[in-house]
C-alpha cells in the first residue's frame, strides 16, 4: 500500500543526489575561501590584497547571497525551479572561473558577488524541489540527507582548500567548482523535472524590492559592525534601517492580496517555532566555528589543512545522524528530537568555556562530534516542519525563509560573538603591549592574528607577547562560548513550548492555504 500510494517522483533518490551535488558546491565555496586568505594577501603568490579587500572578498558573496535568497526562492516558484537551478549553476560556474583568474582584488570581489547571485538561485530551489519530488512520508528522510550534505560541506571546505593550496595556486580553490558545475548542469537537465506554482498570481514587485533592500542593509550592518566595531553611526544606520524596511515589508505583505510571503504563517507554531530555532542555532554555532578556527591554527599551531581535518568529526556526525533523524522524529516526535539535539549542542558549545591551550586535542574532537550529532537532530526536523506548513507549490517560500534566517543568523552570530571576543581580548592583552610602537600596539591589540604578526618582528620579546595573547584569546573564547551556549539554550525553550510533539498530526497541504485554513491553524 505504501508503494502504491507514494506520490513521489519515480527518480526522486537520483534527483536528490543531483541536488546534493549542486548544494555542495555552494556551501563548500562559502568555507573554502577562508583557508586561502593568507595566500591572497601575499603580493608574490597571491593578489597582495589588503585586510579590507580580503574582508570584502568574503562579504561581497555573503551580502548578495543573503539579500537575494528570499526573492529567488519566491521567483523560483513562479518561473520554474529547475530553470532557476540551471541558471544559478551556470552563473556560479562562470563566476568561479572569473574568480580563479582575477588579476586584482577588485576583480575578485566583483566575481565573488556574481557567485553570490548564482548561489542564491541554487540553494532555496534545491530544498523546494525536494519537497515537490518526495512524498510527505519520505520528505523528512530526504531533508535529513540534504542537511547532512550542508554539514559535510561546511567541514570539508577547509580540508579541500588546504589540500589544493599545498599543491596548486590560489585560484584552484575556485577552479575546482567548474568541473563539478558542468556535471551538475548535465544531470539537472537530464533528471530533474520542472515544477512551479500552477497559480502564481501577480508578482509582488514592491514586496520583493523591500525584502532585498531590508536584508542587504541588515546584513551589511551586521557584517561591518562585526569587523570594525558597533560604535559607528553607519553601522547602526544600516541595521536600524534594514530592520525598519523589513518591518515595512511585513506591513505591506499583511495588506497585499498577492503577498510574496503570507506573514500570517508566523502565527502558526509549526512554521514560526522552527524558523526561530534555525536562527538561534546558527547564531550560536557559526560564532563558535569562527573562533574555533583561530584557536586551532594560532593557539594550537595547526596548519590550515590540519585544522580542516580536525573539523571532520563534526562532518562525520552530520553525515551519519542527519539522514536518520526522520526515523527518530517518527518514533519520538519532532519536539523531543529537536530538544535533545539542542541540548547536545548546548553541551558542546558550553564545553569551550573549559577548554584551554593544554586541553588534549581528542577532547576538542569529541565535543565537535557531539555538536555534529546535536545539529544533525535539529536541522532536519526543523526544516521539515517549515516545509510541511506550506503546500508543495509554495515550497520555495518555505525554503527561502529557512535559508535566509540561517544566513542572517550565522552572520549575526559571527558579528556579535566576534565583537565579544575582540572586546575581551583587547582588554586582557593591553598589559603586554606597553612600550610597543603605536602601529604595532594597534595591530597586536586588534586580534590574536595581529599579535602573532607583531611577534614575528620582536625577536627575544616575542614569546612573552604570544603567551599573553594566547591567554587573552582563551579568556575571550570562554566568554563567547558561554554566550553562544545561552543563545542555543533559548532554542530548547522554543522547542519545548511551541514545536509539535509526536501525537500532533502534521497536515500535508496540497493546495495553497486559504484564509480560513490559516486562521484555523493559528
Amino acid at each position: 500500500m505504501e508503494i502504491r500510494d507514494n506520490t513521489g517522483h519515480p527518480r526522486r533518490w537520483a534527483i536528490l543526489g543531483v541536488l546534493v551535488i549542486s548544494l555542495l558546491v555552494v556551501v563548500l565555496d562559502n568555507t573554502i575561501l577562508n583557508v586561502a586568505l593568507r595566500t591572497l594577501a601575499d603580493p608574490v603568490h597571491g593578489l597582495g590584497a589588503s585586510q579590507g579587500e580580503l574582508e570584502w572578498s568574503i562579504n561581497s558573496y555573503t551580502l548578495v547571497f543573503a539579500g537575494l535568497l528570499f526573492t529567488f526562492g519566491v521567483l523560483g516558484d513562479r518561473a520554474g525551479r529547475r530553470r532557476f537551478l540551471l541558471i544559478g549553476l551556470v552563473l556560479f560556474g562562470l563566476a568561479s572561473l572569473a574568480s580563479a583568474y582575477a588579476q586584482s582584488p577588485a576583480q575578485l570581489i566583483a566575481a565573488r558577488a556574481l557567485m553570490g547571485i548564482g548561489g542564491a538561485a541554487i540553494m532555496p530551489v534545491t530544498l523546494s524541489i525536494i519537497s515537490n519530488v518526495f512524498d510527505p512520508r519520505e520528505r523528512g528522510r530526504a531533508i535529513g540527507v540534504w542537511a547532512g550534505a550542508v554539514g559535510l560541506a561546511v567541514a570539508i571546505g577547509p580540508v579541500l582548500g588546504g589540500a589544493l593550496l599545498e599543491r596548486f595556486w590560489w585560484g584552484s580553490v575556485f577552479l575546482i567548482n567548474v568541473p563539478v558545475i558542468v556535471v551538475g548542469v548535465i544531470l539537472v537537465a537530464l533528471l530533474v523535472p520542472e515544477s512551479r506554482d500552477p497559480n502564481p498570481g501577480r508578482v509582488d514587485v514592491f514586496g520583493v524590492i523591500l525584502s532585498v533592500v531590508g536584508l542587504v542593509a541588515l546584513t551589511y550592518g551586521i557584517i561591518d559592525g562585526g569587523e570594525h566595531g558597533f560604535d559607528r553611526p553607519l553601522v547602526w544606520a544600516a541595521i536600524v534601517g534594514g530592520v525598519a524596511v523589513l518591518a515595512w515589508f511585513v506591513a505591506v505583505e499583511r495588506r497585499s492580496d498577492h503577498p510574496s510571503l503570507d506573514v500570517r504563517l508566523f502565527r502558526v507554531p509549526q512554521f514560526a517555532a522552527p524558523v526561530a530555532i534555525v536562527g538561534l542555532i546558527f547564531f550560536a554555532a557559526m560564532g563558535v566555528m569562527f573562533f574555533g578556527s583561530f584557536y586551532l591554527q594560532l593557539v594550537r599551531d595547526y596548519s590550515p589543512l590540519e585544522t580542516g581535518l580536525l573539523f571532520l568529526p563534526f562532518a562525520g556526525a552530520q553525515l551519519i545522524f542527519a539522514p536518520r533523524s526522520a526515523a527518530m522524529v517518527r518514533r519520538y516526535g519532532g519536539k523531543a528530537v529537536a530538544a535533545v539535539g539542542l541540548a547536545l549542542t548546548v553541551v558542546s558549545l558550553g564545553a569551550f568555556v573549559f577548554i584551554d591551550a593544554s586541553t588534549p586535542i581528542w577532547i576538542v574532537l569529541v565535543f565537535y562530534f557531539i555538536q555534529g550529532v546535536g545539529m544533525a537532530n535539529i536541522m532536519p526536523p526543523a526544516t521539515e516542519s517549515i516545509m510541511s506548513a506550506l503546500p508543495r507549490e509554495k515550497a520555495g517560500v518555505g525554503s527561502a525563509v529557512s535559508n535566509t534566517i540561517r544566513q542572517v543568523g550565522g552572520a549575526l552570530g559571527v558579528a556579535v560573538l566576534g565583537s565579544v571576543l575582540s572586546a575581551v581580548y583587547r582588554n586582557d592583552v593591553e598589559s603586554a603591549l606597553t612600550g610597543l610602537p603605536a602601529q604595532a600596539h594597534d595591530t597586536a591589540s586588534e586580534s590574536i592574528s595581529g599579535a602573532y604578526a607583531v611577534a614575528g618582528q620582536l625577536g627575544p620579546a616575542a614569546p612573552k607577547l604570544l603567551a599573553v595573547a594566547n591567554d587573552s584569546f582563551i579568556t575571550a573564547m570562554h566568554w563567547a562560548a558561554a554566550l553562544s551556549a545561552l543563545v542555543a539554550a533559548l532554542g530548547i525553550v522554543v522547542a519545548l513550548r511551541w514545536l509539535p510533539g509526536r501525537t500532533a498530526s502534521v497536515p500535508v497541504r496540497e493546495a495553497p492555504a486559504t484564509e480560513p485554513e490559516l486562521a484555523g491553524t493559528a
